[in-house]
């Protein structure tokens, strides 16, 4: 009998795409006693500090602003970071967040003492060492199995939800996204974006750390420099990288920085870089972007909303770049240790 053969790095990749929404759904609905009980420890603390690598903080980074919504004095950290300069002991609640659960220096950090931490954890796989080290959100369908982070990003982002609704968040708005996702196509942002030799993406607030996962899922899969920034420090001197051949996504969102996003993009034009926007501001397209248009939508709606239709965009943009997109050269779906 002939061995099943194994799918390619773009079959898994489409994969996690196709299911995440379904696991998003039920991650929320199974974690709510978890979510209630981290939701207590903030009330306590009122301080959080998010813990991960690569993508993992980035998806905590597009959280941080929800947290502080409700007084919560909430920062994300890289965990090679705090291995090198450890922050003082203190009272604080701290999430931990690998979708693996096994990332080296994940490890190396449940081995320091925790003083006066409350601890939790955020992972898919409640097998692994994280999983059984810390009280966790666990989302659901098991560990991502692709490259590049997709599914795990958007369930990182909903048991996040599931807490902040613990914490006063509507939680109708999450769901809402999650079960009907706006989906959004363009070949015009396609073809913009296809043979750029650099891309820039930026967002504020929620949408930083969707700009920033954004940027990393590209370099992976296209194997192109790409950065991700948030929408001020775009402004502080990396406008001179701007020329006809770097792209340039903006995401946008109905809150108060949407005017500002307006202006960026209008920097873009003046240097010659029509850039593409995932608008979901309601209002009118900036003249001269190629623009994606959203329902109006803000925060972590927003967050959860643009983040697939963009995963969508670059993982075309790196399929016509990688024949064997999916399928990494240097680097590992988890990280050992240092």
């Amino acid at each position: 009998m002939n061995p099943t053969p194994r799918p390619s790095g773009l079959e898994l990749l489409q994969g996690e795409l196709g299911r995440q929404y379904d696991d998003a759904l039920a991650s929320f609905a199974d974690n709510r006693p978890i979510a209630a009980r981290i939701a207590e420890s903030l009330h306590r603390t009122r301080r959080l500090l998010l813990v991960g690598m690569g993508a993992s903080h980035f998806a905590n980074r597009a959280v941080e602003a929800a947290y502080r919504a409700f007084g919560i004095d909430a920062a994300a950290a890289v965990a090679s970071e705090l291995l090198a300069a450890p922050l003082p002991d203190g009272p604080r609640t701290m999430i931990v967040v690998s979708q693996s659960g096994a990332s080296g220096e994940i490890l190396d950090l449940l081995e320091r003492r925790a003083v006066g931490e409350e601890r939790f954890g955020l992972t898919l796989d409640g097998s692994s060492r994280l999983g059984k080290a810390l009280p966790c959100l666990i989302g659901a369908g098991g560990p991502e199995r692709a490259f590049a982070a997709t599914r795990s990003l958007l369930l990182t982002l909903t048991l996040h939800g599931a807490v902040l609704s613990a914490l006063g968040l509507a939680s109708e708005r999450v769901l809402s996204v999650l079960r009907t996702p706006p989906r959004v196509e363009s070949d015009s942002a396609y073809e913009c974006l296809a043979d750029r030799s650099t891309v820039i993406v930026s967002g504020r607030r929620e949408l930083q750390g969707i700009a920033e996962a954004g940027a990393l899922f590209l370099m992976e899969l296209a194997r192109i420099p790409a950065f991700g920034m948030e929408g001020g420090q775009f402004r502080h001197g990396p406008l001179e990288a701007l020329s006809p051949a770097v792209g340039v996504v903006l995401l946008r969102a109905d809150d108060e920085w949407a005017q500002s996003v307006q202006r960026l993009a209008e920097s873009c034009i003046a240097a010659g870089t029509a850039p593409v926007v995932l608008d979901a501001s309601g209002r009118e397209p900036v003249a001269g972007t190629i623009t994606m248009s959203f329902p109006p939508m803000a925060g972590l709606d927003a967050a959860l909303g643009l983040l697939p239709s963009l995963q969508q965009l670059l993982l075309r943009v790196a399929r016509h770049r990688v024949k064997q997109v999916g399928e990494p050269l240097w680097s590992s779906k988890v990280t050992g240790r240092e």
